[in-house]
């Protein structure tokens, strides 16, 4: 007989917390709308690593990106006109962005140049995308989010492939957030935040997806936000609302809750680290990233940019 066991409850520890230097105590456009008008005075999102080991989080409301060196050494890399969210990888220096005001964006974190990579679908704006993840053969898979929810649940999940051709699979999730891949690349998780739920997405041969079915179902006031996969096959899953990491085993159970301070906003996760085995974490509300050292490592990023793809 299988019984359920009561998780593993364990205490996020701080990384490193944004300078004073950098911080904006000041209203801005992105608050008014996401946070009631209160004065805020960063947001982060969008962790991912690079080669060299170095962590970049981007800061929605200023449309900035920053890198953090394994010292926990802050340096800006861009500021431009935009509200960047997920980041990944697609080489060495080239983040490919989603940014809820204009689409998916690329940049040169060496430059610091950027430039757009597919900003509209037929000439229609997208509602506001927010993250993204790439498979093994090139392909992109992104989330449109904007304000959609219980009330609109017309967020949508979108596969851009590498010849450029953009696949709708989803257009009925309220409020489609994170989303990561299965170890073998055959299941999508996706985060629906205001469902307060996480969706498995089977990815078919012929490009189609079936059976979506709810994997997981959290509570609280702000439901699943990003999502990162472990080799075990474990899905983890930032829970804002909450101020946890939920580590899932195949059965959807939680198996361990990672736990941030009292006030945090946990928004997003990724793998890092020697071996790819200690995550870090997004605190949103308090400008922080939090980290705790697991047992296995995180599912290896794909980065291929994407050849011919339109610029709309």
């Amino acid at each position: 007989m299988y019984l359920l066991q009561a998780p593993q409850v364990l205490e996020l520890q701080t990384f490193t917390t944004m300078p004073a230097s950098l911080r904006r105590p000041q209203r801005s456009v992105w608050a008014d709308a996401n946070r009631g008008g209160q004065p805020t005075d960063s947001f982060l999102e969008g962790p991912v690593f690079d080669g060299a080991g170095n962590l970049y989080v981007c800061d929605i409301p200023f449309g900035r990106i920053f890198r953090i060196d394994q010292a926990g050494a802050w340096t800006q890399v861009v500021e431009y006109d935009g509200e960047p969210n997920g980041m990944k990888f697609t080489d060495a220096h080239t983040l490919l962005v989603t940014d809820y005001k204009n689409g998916l964006m690329r940049v040169d974190v060496q430059s610091g140049q950027v430039t757009p990579h597919l900003q509209r679908r037929n000439t229609e704006s997208f509602k506001g995308v927010n993250d993204l993840v790439l498979d093994a053969q090139g392909n992109i898979y992104f989330t449109d989010q904007g304000q959609s929810g219980l009330h609109d649940p017309s967020g949508r999940l979108y596969r851009l492939r590498p010849d450029g051709q953009l696949d709708l699979l989803l257009s009925n999730v309220p409020s489609p957030n994170g989303v990561a891949l299965s170890p073998d690349g055959k299941v999508l998780y996706l985060a629906v935040t205001r469902g307060n739920c996480v969706w498995r997405v089977p990815l078919l041969a012929d490009g189609s997806v079936a059976k979506v079915s709810q994997f997981f179902t959290s509570y609280g006031p702000s439901g699943p936000d990003g999502l990162a996969v472990d080799m075990q096959g474990r899905v983890l899953v930032a829970n804002p609302g909450l101020g946890y990491v939920w580590v899932l085993n195949a059965r959807a159970e939680p198996v361990m809750v990672l736990r941030g301070p009292a006030g945090a906003s946990i928004t997003n996760i990724a793998f890092g680290g020697p071996n790819r085995s200690t995550l870090f974490v997004t605190d949103s509300t308090h400008g922080s990233v939090l980290m705790h050292a697991l047992d296995a490592p995180g599912v290896m990023l794909h980065g291929v940019l994407p050849a011919n793809s339109k610029k709309n």
